[in-house]
Protein backbone atom coordinates (compact mmCIF):
# COMPACT_ATOMS: atom_id res chain seq x y z
CA UNK A 1 0.00 0.00 0.00
CA UNK A 2 2.87 2.69 0.77
CA UNK A 3 4.73 1.44 -2.37
CA UNK A 4 1.95 1.96 -4.45
CA UNK A 5 1.45 5.97 -2.18
CA UNK A 6 4.75 6.57 -3.48
CA UNK A 7 4.09 6.20 -7.02
CA UNK A 8 1.24 7.84 -7.16
CA UNK A 9 2.78 11.04 -5.39
CA UNK A 10 5.74 10.45 -8.15
CA UNK A 11 3.60 10.18 -11.08
CA UNK A 12 1.76 13.14 -9.44
CA UNK A 13 4.69 15.54 -9.60
CA UNK A 14 6.07 14.11 -12.84
CA UNK A 15 2.57 14.87 -14.62
CA UNK A 16 2.32 18.36 -12.84
CA UNK A 17 5.92 19.21 -14.35
CA UNK A 18 5.09 18.12 -17.56
CA UNK A 19 1.55 20.48 -17.48
CA UNK A 20 -0.45 17.27 -17.05
CA UNK A 21 -1.95 17.19 -13.78
CA UNK A 22 -5.58 17.52 -13.57
CA UNK A 23 -5.97 18.06 -17.30
CA UNK A 24 -3.27 21.84 -16.98
CA UNK A 25 -1.18 22.32 -19.61
CA UNK A 26 1.79 24.52 -18.75
CA UNK A 27 1.69 27.77 -21.44
CA UNK A 28 4.77 28.43 -23.55
CA UNK A 29 7.20 31.35 -23.16
CA UNK A 30 8.54 32.71 -26.46
CA UNK A 31 12.33 32.91 -26.99
CA UNK A 32 13.56 35.77 -28.56
CA UNK A 33 16.49 35.56 -30.37
CA UNK A 34 19.00 37.57 -29.07
CA UNK A 35 21.74 39.44 -31.73
CA UNK A 36 25.02 40.31 -30.69
CA UNK A 37 26.28 43.52 -32.21
CA UNK A 38 29.97 44.03 -32.47
CA UNK A 39 31.48 47.15 -32.47
CA UNK A 40 34.61 48.54 -33.83
CA UNK A 41 37.70 49.33 -31.66
CA UNK A 42 37.95 53.00 -31.78
CA UNK A 43 41.82 53.17 -30.88
CA UNK A 44 42.79 57.07 -30.18
CA UNK A 45 46.16 58.19 -31.66
CA UNK A 46 48.82 58.49 -29.11
CA UNK A 47 49.46 62.11 -28.22
CA UNK A 48 52.81 61.12 -28.12
CA UNK A 49 53.07 59.16 -31.37
CA UNK A 50 51.46 62.01 -33.13
CA UNK A 51 54.44 65.05 -32.64
CA UNK A 52 56.99 65.08 -35.04
CA UNK A 53 60.36 64.72 -34.35
CA UNK A 54 62.92 67.72 -35.28
CA UNK A 55 65.76 66.43 -37.10
CA UNK A 56 68.96 68.18 -36.26
CA UNK A 57 71.49 69.73 -39.17
CA UNK A 58 74.40 67.39 -38.32
CA UNK A 59 71.99 64.38 -38.18
CA UNK A 60 72.28 62.05 -41.21
CA UNK A 61 68.59 59.62 -41.43
CA UNK A 62 68.99 57.03 -43.72
CA UNK A 63 65.54 55.20 -44.27
CA UNK A 64 64.72 51.75 -46.25
CA UNK A 65 61.82 49.73 -45.80
CA UNK A 66 61.20 49.38 -41.93
CA UNK A 67 64.86 50.10 -41.34
CA UNK A 68 66.47 53.66 -39.87
CA UNK A 69 69.42 54.64 -39.42
CA UNK A 70 70.60 57.38 -37.67
CA UNK A 71 73.71 59.14 -37.54
CA UNK A 72 75.50 62.13 -35.81
CA UNK A 73 79.06 63.24 -34.60
CA UNK A 74 78.14 60.93 -31.35
CA UNK A 75 77.71 57.60 -33.01
CA UNK A 76 75.59 55.97 -35.18
CA UNK A 77 72.16 53.93 -34.40
CA UNK A 78 69.65 51.76 -36.53
CA UNK A 79 66.01 50.81 -35.59
CA UNK A 80 63.61 48.27 -37.26
CA UNK A 81 60.02 49.07 -37.36
CA UNK A 82 57.40 46.31 -36.71
CA UNK A 83 54.47 46.01 -39.21
CA UNK A 84 51.69 48.13 -37.15
CA UNK A 85 53.97 51.55 -37.73
CA UNK A 86 55.79 53.33 -40.65
CA UNK A 87 58.10 56.23 -40.57
CA UNK A 88 57.95 59.33 -43.17
CA UNK A 89 59.67 62.09 -44.02
CA UNK A 90 58.24 65.54 -44.12
CA UNK A 91 59.14 68.38 -46.38
CA UNK A 92 60.86 70.51 -43.23
CA UNK A 93 62.82 67.20 -42.93
CA UNK A 94 61.36 66.76 -39.37
CA UNK A 95 60.56 62.81 -39.09
CA UNK A 96 56.44 61.58 -38.71
CA UNK A 97 55.77 58.12 -37.30
CA UNK A 98 52.44 56.67 -38.34
CA UNK A 99 50.04 53.97 -37.95
CA UNK A 100 49.97 51.64 -40.82
CA UNK A 101 46.54 50.00 -39.30
CA UNK A 102 44.22 50.74 -36.96
CA UNK A 103 44.40 48.44 -33.71
CA UNK A 104 45.27 48.28 -30.13
CA UNK A 105 48.80 47.30 -30.76
CA UNK A 106 49.13 49.51 -33.48
CA UNK A 107 48.23 52.62 -31.15
CA UNK A 108 51.07 51.55 -27.94
CA UNK A 109 53.58 50.67 -31.20
CA UNK A 110 52.97 54.13 -32.01
CA UNK A 111 53.96 56.09 -28.78
CA UNK A 112 56.82 53.66 -28.31
CA UNK A 113 58.55 53.56 -31.76
CA UNK A 114 57.93 57.61 -31.77
CA UNK A 115 59.83 57.68 -28.14
CA UNK A 116 62.42 55.61 -29.23
CA UNK A 117 63.51 57.47 -32.94
CA UNK A 118 63.33 60.89 -30.96
CA UNK A 119 65.92 59.27 -28.24
CA UNK A 120 68.60 58.16 -31.05
CA UNK A 121 68.09 61.73 -32.73
CA UNK A 122 68.97 63.18 -29.39
CA UNK A 123 71.13 60.49 -28.36
CA UNK A 124 73.50 60.97 -31.90
CA UNK A 125 73.91 64.76 -31.87
CA UNK A 126 73.40 65.69 -27.88
CA UNK A 127 73.96 62.55 -25.53
CA UNK A 128 72.66 61.44 -22.25
CA UNK A 129 73.73 61.40 -18.95
CA UNK A 130 73.46 60.10 -15.77
CA UNK A 131 75.18 62.08 -12.39
CA UNK A 132 76.09 60.07 -9.54
CA UNK A 133 76.93 61.02 -5.74
CA UNK A 134 78.70 58.56 -3.17
CA UNK A 135 77.78 59.73 0.46
CA UNK A 136 79.34 57.98 3.26
CA UNK A 137 82.70 58.11 5.20
CA UNK A 138 85.82 56.99 2.82
CA UNK A 139 83.40 56.20 -0.29
CA UNK A 140 85.21 57.22 -3.14
CA UNK A 141 85.55 56.55 -7.07
CA UNK A 142 88.54 56.62 -9.15
CA UNK A 143 89.15 56.00 -12.86
CA UNK A 144 91.91 53.24 -13.89
CA UNK A 145 92.49 52.80 -17.82
CA UNK A 146 88.71 51.51 -18.80
CA UNK A 147 88.07 50.96 -15.81
CA UNK A 148 85.87 52.04 -12.68
CA UNK A 149 87.53 51.43 -9.25
CA UNK A 150 84.33 52.05 -6.25
CA UNK A 151 85.48 52.22 -2.92
CA UNK A 152 82.18 51.61 -1.01
CA UNK A 153 82.75 49.84 2.55
CA UNK A 154 83.28 46.31 1.35
CA UNK A 155 86.27 44.15 2.07
CA UNK A 156 87.98 45.18 -1.40
CA UNK A 157 87.44 48.16 -3.99
CA UNK A 158 84.27 46.84 -6.82
CA UNK A 159 85.75 47.37 -9.74
CA UNK A 160 83.70 47.84 -12.75
CA UNK A 161 85.09 47.69 -16.91
CA UNK A 162 83.87 50.87 -18.43
CA UNK A 163 81.42 49.50 -22.16
CA UNK A 164 82.83 51.40 -25.28
CA UNK A 165 80.16 53.48 -26.26
CA UNK A 166 80.08 54.63 -22.91
CA UNK A 167 82.00 57.95 -20.88
CA UNK A 168 82.50 58.12 -17.27
CA UNK A 169 83.72 61.06 -15.06
CA UNK A 170 84.95 61.30 -11.96
CA UNK A 171 84.45 64.79 -10.11
CA UNK A 172 85.91 65.50 -6.68
CA UNK A 173 86.48 61.54 -6.05
CA UNK A 174 82.82 61.27 -5.24
CA UNK A 175 80.52 62.23 -7.93
CA UNK A 176 80.37 60.56 -10.94
CA UNK A 177 78.70 61.66 -14.70
CA UNK A 178 77.51 58.56 -16.90
CA UNK A 179 77.33 60.22 -20.52
CA UNK A 180 76.84 58.32 -24.04
CA UNK A 181 74.64 58.18 -27.30
CA UNK A 182 72.51 55.07 -26.17
CA UNK A 183 69.93 56.16 -23.59
CA UNK A 184 69.44 52.72 -22.24
CA UNK A 185 72.46 51.74 -22.29
CA UNK A 186 73.31 54.94 -20.37
CA UNK A 187 71.01 54.16 -17.80
CA UNK A 188 71.73 50.45 -17.31
CA UNK A 189 74.97 51.25 -16.29
CA UNK A 190 73.98 53.81 -13.66
CA UNK A 191 71.40 51.56 -12.40
CA UNK A 192 74.81 48.85 -11.78
CA UNK A 193 76.64 51.28 -9.96
CA UNK A 194 74.03 52.24 -7.85
CA UNK A 195 72.93 48.77 -7.13
CA UNK A 196 76.08 47.95 -5.51
CA UNK A 197 75.41 50.28 -2.50
CA UNK A 198 72.17 51.83 -3.13
CA UNK A 199 71.07 54.44 -0.35
CA UNK A 200 69.93 53.39 2.90
CA UNK A 201 66.98 55.49 4.55
CA UNK A 202 68.52 56.14 8.12
CA UNK A 203 71.61 58.32 7.36
CA UNK A 204 71.24 58.13 3.81
CA UNK A 205 74.89 56.39 2.89
CA UNK A 206 74.94 55.04 -0.31
CA UNK A 207 75.34 56.03 -4.19
CA UNK A 208 71.94 57.67 -5.15
CA UNK A 209 71.28 59.51 -8.33
CA UNK A 210 72.35 63.26 -7.97
CA UNK A 211 68.34 64.20 -8.44
CA UNK A 212 67.08 61.56 -6.44
CA UNK A 213 65.10 61.91 -3.04
CA UNK A 214 65.69 59.66 -0.54
CA UNK A 215 63.14 59.26 2.09
CA UNK A 216 64.51 58.96 5.52
CA UNK A 217 63.37 57.51 8.50
CA UNK A 218 63.89 57.89 12.04
CA UNK A 219 65.67 55.75 13.75
CA UNK A 220 65.07 54.94 17.76
CA UNK A 221 67.05 56.72 19.19
CA UNK A 222 65.44 59.68 17.68
CA UNK A 223 61.91 58.94 18.53
CA UNK A 224 60.66 61.04 21.65
CA UNK A 225 59.51 58.56 24.67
Amino acid sequence: MASSIISLQTSNLRSSFLGEKNGSCVSSIPITRVSLVRKAIECKESRIGKQPITVPSNVTITMEGQDIKVKGPLGEMALTYPREVKVDREESGALRIRKSVETRRANQMHGLFRTLTDNMVVGVSKGFEKRLQLIGVGYRATLEGKDLVLSLGFSHPVRMAIPDDIQVKVEENTRIVVSGYDKSDVGQFAATIRKWRPPEPYKGKGVKYADEVVRRKEGKAGKKK
